[in-house]
């Protein structure tokens, strides 16, 4: 039986630990030497291990515990985790600012208050809290859901298992995880030592750590948080992004310091210019600044498109550049027929990576920037992801190289040999020829991609035979093959054929969405794609829709619309639409009733949902909700309006029971917005 000396003891032991792991991990300021703080934790454990009655889920001896799991489970987050859309100079920057004071009504003298953060060079990561305990960590995934990595997350020491302040309710908490330099140098020269391929890069690394399935390993290689963000019960009072990271930094988050307030996008841009020259101070890596609207309500105002934020945007800094060779220029045919220019290269290092290949984005480009074979040649990463051509090296160009001809763009598709075409307003060419078998195949991939249509098997080997063979000629055909068709060909034996088949097969019933984005429409993205799914609920509704019909869809441009109006009337789509609904492909929204976009009739409502449903999924009742203007989280609050209860409801239904927010049942939330059950009851 442990005396109340042991507990007292205990209990000092794990608040001096927490007291030191924020001085080393959060405030970057330790008060202790390393073997010191290892002599409490030793202790802790030794007292631990004669009283394992007295061993919490949140003490620090049990950051790392128990088997390596054998794989990551999905989740959905709580809200979605968008993506910043990117400026790559000061002219977008000011851009940005200038829809922001157009959204917000202000005048051209008058200036938005800016929040400016260092953009960390790593992954993204979602922690969710209960009662101030920590219950699980989520990476961003496509960010709608995202796989939970909780036994990871509590594997890094900056992250707390239980906050310091008591924070009831549930709250959701985003930041970025990232390998410091020190940690990544230590780590490559661990793999050198015993024979294994160093990381590229400090965020490979991280995100190669953050993918095991052993949090010890997580533990050893020391890996950093910060965070930004705050969604949930700790949002009360807040009206400001200084305010979100003075509280996260008060309940013991590790917080990036270097923030700073602006008065105006002049402010912003001198904060960018000085970190681009001194990033390499840190001793973390970044890649930009992050610069926020910092009135939250006034972010509200400005809402977002189907893939960002309209109140943020990241500032990319100049990426690193090398020089190489120019080998050859070729051209490249893209799904949508749009023929490419690229620079084959000598091999060279760039960023961590190897280089080889670079855009050089169209015939106007290289004739602007006099670009020939031989030259020596400036490449980069734009936004240090697709190296790029910068320039030809003209001081290097020897006399042989300067008596080259120019490049001169081919006038038939390399593929097809089909004379190639240009619109009026445009620079690229394109393959005019809907069979050209390039076009087909890019077609193929992009459709049996996961947020496509998710076809598991169907690679670039495979795709470039079934088009080679005549075996596919549309996406169309894909629903036709059979094991026995498939089967011969090239790492296709009877299993992998009829797994193929199985995984066509399974496509049919992907979400209309899916396929409206499989497609490969001109300008259609993910997010577009969803907005069209959801308003229209299906094609013949789409079919049926004008351009001005389709531009009213929130979200939705004239670009947009014109390109899936152009898209639908051609007579070649009409008949591959045919053959898809033929082949049993799903044709519309999932079992969602659809609901025009004035009939908002959940506008400014939010709801949660928990338990088990039975008439409809969880998708489904999120979507109707979403469609009729309401909001899905995932935490009950006083601003919740209502939360639907299934059976097996968790801790939300007390939760709403106790903040006295209204609960209703399955069967009364679908009477309450006409939505019908998709399974019979």
């Amino acid at each position: 039986m442990p005396t109340e000396r042991i507990v007292q003891e205990i209990r000092e032991l794990k608040a001096a630990i927490r007291h030191h792991e924020e001085r080393y991990y959060v405030l970057n300021d330790p008060e202790i030497s390393d073997i010191e703080f290892d002599l409490l934790l030793r202790r802790l454990t030794e007292i631990e291990a004669a009283h394992p009655e007295l061993v919490s889920p949140n003490s620090p001896t049990q950051r790392v515990s128990g088997r390596p799991v054998d794989s990551f489970t999905t989740v959905d987050h709580v809200e979605p985790m968008l993506s910043l859309d990117n400026a790559y100079n000061e002219t977008e920057m000011v851009a940005f600012d200038e829809r922001v004071r157009k959204g917000l009504g202000v005048s051209v003298d008058g200036q938005v208050g800016y929040l400016a953060e260092l953009k960390i060079d790593g992954l993204s990561i979602a922690l969710h809290y209960r009662d101030g305990s920590l219950v699980r960590g989520v990476t961003r995934g496509d960010g709608v859901s995202g796989e939970d990595v909780t036994s990871n997350a509590r594997a890094i020491r900056g992250i707390p298992l239980s906050l310091k302040i008591l924070v009831r309710g549930e709250i959701d908490v985003r930041g970025e995880v990232f390998l410091p330099r020190v940690s990544f140098d230590r780590l490559n020269a661990e793999r050198a030592k015993a024979g294994d391929t160093p990381f590229a890069n400090p965020r490979n690394a991280a995100a190669g750590t953050m993918r095991t399935l052993d949090a010890s390993l997580v533990a050893r290689r020391g890996l950093g948080v910060y965070v930004y963000q705050l969604i949930g019960d700790g949002t009360e009072s807040t009206d400001s992004q200084v305010t979100v990271l003075e509280r996260l930094r008060s309940w013991g988050f590790p917080v990036e310091s270097h923030w700073c307030q602006c008065n105006g996008m002049s402010e912003v841009i001198a904060y960018c210019r000085g970190w681009a020259d001194q990033r390499r101070v840190l001793p973390f890596d970044i890649d930009g600044v992050v610069v926020k609207v910092d009135k939250l309500s006034d972010r509200v105002r400005l809402g977002q498109t189907a893939k960002y934020p309209r109140w943020a945007m990241a500032f990319k800094f100049p990426a690193e550049q090398v020089t190489t060779q120019l080998l050859k220029i070729d051209v490249n045919v893209g799904r949508t027929g749009a023929v490419t220019p690229y620079a084959v290269l000598e091999p060279v290092q760039l960023a961590g990576t190897t280089v080889r290949l670079a855009t050089l984005h169209n015939a106007e480009d290289i004739a602007r920037k006099d670009v020939r074979v031989g030259d020596t040649v400036l490449v980069e990463k734009g936004g240090d992801i697709i190296p790029k051509v910068v320039k030809p090296i003209l001081g290097r160009r020897s006399r042989v190289e300067a008596g080259s001809a120019p490049f001169v763009m081919p006038t038939v598709c390399p593929v097809c040999e089909t004379r190639l075409e240009r619109g009026d307003t445009e620079v690229v060419w394109r393959c005019p020829n809907h069979n050209c078998p390039a076009k087909v195949r890019q077609r193929l991939l992009h459709f049996a991609s996961r947020r496509a249509m998710n076809i598991d098997g169907l690679g670039e080997s495979l795709a470039t035979q079934l088009v080679d063979k005549g075996l596919v000629r549309d996406v169309a055909d894909l629903y036709f093959l059979t094991p026995e068709l498939i089967q011969g060909l090239e790492r296709m034996g009877v299993k992998s054929a009829a797994s193929l088949v199985v995984a066509i097969e399974n496509s049919k019933n992907r979400d209309f969405w899916h396929l409206l984005f499989g497609l490969g429409i001109r300008h259609v993205g993910e997010g577009a794609a969803e907005l069209l799914a959801r308003r229209f609920g299906g094609l013949s509704a789409l079919l049926a829709a004008s351009s001005s019909e389709i531009e009213e869809v929130v979200g939705i441009g004239p670009v947009v619309a014109e390109s899936v109006r152009n898209f639908f009337s051609d007579l070649e789509t009409r008949r591959l639409m045919d053959r898809l609904a033929a082949a049993g492909v799903r044709m519309d929204v999932d079992q969602v009733e659809l609901v025009a976009e004035f009939e908002r009739t959940l506008s400014g409502q939010t709801f949660v949902i928990t338990g088990a449903l039975e008439s409809v999924s969880r998708v489904e009742a999120r979507r109707a909700i979403e469609i009729r203007g309401g909001k899905v989280t995932g935490l009950v609050s006083t601003k919740t309006t209502c939360v639907v209860v299934g059976s097996n409801p968790g801790s939300k239904l007390e939760r709403a029971l106790a903040l006295g927010v209204e609960t209703i049942d399955e069967r009364t939330f679908r009477k309450r917005i006409k939505l019908r059950a998709s399974v019979e009851m």
